[in-house]
């Protein structure tokens, strides 16, 4: 197959592209970037106590991580559940760091239940549930949060999440159960959860 060029580069599946950046050629690089680089930055935002700064360096480093050794890349998975493995495996290295720089954020769900918030009859802020949602799942086991926010935030189907983690679909789905289970728990005060849309199975 020649090389691409133009419109090629952009209609190229993600594996095709990351063959082409094994090569050395740098706009197959640029287009993954463009492709991945909004939804991974979102990814470590949520996953890393909502710290853009912090965020944004872990984005720099796994793409320049990509780009120094696109061999580590293992083609027979999708680039797309082989990318957030990576970034999940990154945010697991921050949260050791952090344990040694303060009290672990895993040993907050050990901290008894959510504060009751007086709420007047209306709806409940979206922003309000927002900011506690992120809250409590800063508390949850680090697996739980990043299983929950590939899913709800990012919209990746339970067997891309599965692959991501090398687990099977099975345990995907009780992860997700019991989580929103415990979610449900320590936010009940705003009534059903307003879990964010998702798409996919």
């Amino acid at each position: 197959m020649g090389s691409l060029f133009g419109t090629d580069r952009r209609n190229a599946s993600d594996e095709r592209l990351m063959e082409l950046v094994v090569r050395g050629d740098e706009r197959a690089f640029a287009e993954l970037y463009d492709r991945y680089h909004g939804r991974v930055l979102n990814y470590f935002h949520r996953m890393l106590w909502s710290d853009r700064e912090r965020a944004q360096d872990m984005l720099q480093d796994l793409f320049a991580k990509l780009a120094q050794r696109p061999d580590q890349y293992d083609p027979s998975r999708p680039f797309r559940t082989w990318l957030f493995s990576v970034a999940n495996n990154m945010c697991k290295n921050e949260y050791r760091r952090e344990e040694v720089r303060r009290a672990a954020v895993p040993e907050l769900r050990h901290n008894g239940r959510a504060v009751q918030e007086p709420q007047a009859g209306e709806a409940v802020d979206r922003a309000s549930f927002r900011r506690r949602l992120d809250q409590e799942l800063d508390k949850l086991d680090p697996d739980q949060k990043a299983t929950f926010v590939m899913r709800y935030e990012e919209d990746l189907a339970i067997k891309e999440i599965a692959l991501a983690f090398g687990i099977s679909e099975g345990t995907v789905k009780s992860r997700l159960f019991y989580t929103l289970k415990k979610l449900a728990e320590r936010l009940k005060e705003f009534g059903p959860m307003p879990l964010p849309h998702h798409g996919r199975a």
